[in-house]
């Protein structure tokens, strides 16, 4: 538990070094799971089940790349490794099994459609934005959605916007024609405020980004009737949250996305949640069976020792009797088979045994009846948790 808490005030620290907002303020809106509940948690995650929008597109991708950074960086230990599979391949079924993430939807094309609505129907898509001016601010993962997305939707014109200008170029120009030919660093950003019709702000700034001054004195030169809307996907915040009160401005930020469905229904929830509690149930399983194994293999190795040792002496008996080596080495293999085959029964019953919620009753009987020495089993243990097995997710 002190490792579980220690662990729990490191990473509050470095997110906090990270986002620059101090930990006693940052600790109030985090969450933490322990042990099952981090489980079905992380495969809810990877199922689009407690994304911001259900069922969207992008997260089974992040934990992916998260999981490959993380063996990348040589911090991905055995348990990591095998619980990033099991959310991959549950984020998998649920994909292939359901209907959770049949549209396809992304936070930023949920967020486009309460940002500029309009009349759902087949055409939508691509036709969203269709005559608008779209700026985008920021050159990230998130950037670079919102200009694929906002071309996807087809928007007129679309301008990029960041402090580096040169990742602004670049995102501009992975985009098909001339869409997005125009490219701003953050020196002209009230200018390409004022000439934009749909802001989609998502940088990893600490501070805000477009403030009220800001854009009170872009209204000023923009034509009346003419709103300005603007996206805010940041997190924290990019957009002053005053500037929602100006007149002629629409703010759409990450609370007003806060548990959209995407067009996913409750039968295709209720699946993916049926998808996820049979893979926790069989990890359970598999962890529950896999405790018992230090109690066999210490089993195993007391019942190699204990022939080890007749062998020894019933050879040396033997030897003054003349019988030959070839007789010995018989004789040796017909006892180890004999003890084998009295061991496999009971070692692959309490593996089986093992994987119910109360199986660790069965292995404790097994180490009382053969008497198994609670440090052998101990060391077995601590063997298998220190493997230093790192490899990468694949």
């Amino acid at each position: 538990m002190g490792r579980f808490h220690g662990g729990v005030a490191g990473v509050c620290e470095l997110l906090s070094r990270h986002s620059g907002i101090p930990s006693h303020e940052l600790t109030s809106c985090l969450y933490v799971h322990y042990e099952d509940r981090a489980v079905q948690h992380l495969l809810a995650v990877s199922s689009g089940l407690e994304s911001m929008v259900v069922g969207e597109d992008q997260i089974l991708g992040q934990v992916r790349s998260a999981l490959k950074l993380a063996g990348d960086q040589g911090t991905l230990g055995r348990s990591l490794r095998d619980l990033g599979r099991l959310a991959l391949r549950t984020g998998k079924r649920a994909r292939a099994e359901t209907g959770i993430d049949r549209l396809g939807l992304s936070l930023v094309s949920v967020g486009i459609d309460l940002a500029v609505p309009g009349p759902s129907d087949v055409n939508r898509a691509a036709s969203a934005l269709s005559g608008l001016h779209v700026l985008v601010v920021g050159a990230g993962a998130m950037s670079g959605l919102a200009v694929a997305t906002a071309a996807r939707a087809g928007a007129a014109r679309l301008t990029v916007a960041n402090r580096t200008r040169a990742k602004a170029e670049r995102l501009a120009g992975g985009v098909a024609g001339d869409v997005a030919s125009a490219v701003a660093d953050f020196t002209d950003l009230p200018a390409a405020i004022g000439a934009a019709d749909l802001v989609i702000s998502c940088t990893g700034a600490a501070g805000l980004v477009i403030t009220e001054a800001v854009v009170r004195e872009v209204l000023a030169g923009r034509r009346p009737g003419h709103d300005l809307v603007l996206l805010d996907l940041a997190m924290p915040r990019d957009v002053d949250q005053a500037v929602g009160d100006l007149p002629g401005v629409r703010v759409v930020g990450m609370d007003d996305l806060r548990g959209t469905d995407g067009g996913v229904g409750a039968d295709e929830v209720a699946a993916v949640r049926a998808i996820v509690d049979e893979e926790f149930a069989a990890y359970g399983s598999a962890v529950r069976a896999a405790r018992v194994t230090p109690t066999v293999v210490a089993l195993r190795a007391k019942a190699a020792t204990v022939v080890d040792a007749e062998l020894g002496r019933l050879a040396g008996r033997l030897s003054e009797e003349g019988v030959s080596g070839h007789a010995l080495e018989e004789i040796a293999q017909t006892v180890r088979r004999v003890v084998d085959k009295l061991l496999h029964a009971p070692t692959v019953r309490v593996k089986e045994l093992a994987s119910s919620p109360d199986g660790e009753e069965y292995a404790a009987a097994l180490r009382v009846l053969f008497d198994l020495d609670p440090r052998t089993v101990d060391a077995v243990t601590r063997a298998e948790v220190e493997s230093p097995n790192l490899e990468g997710s694949q």
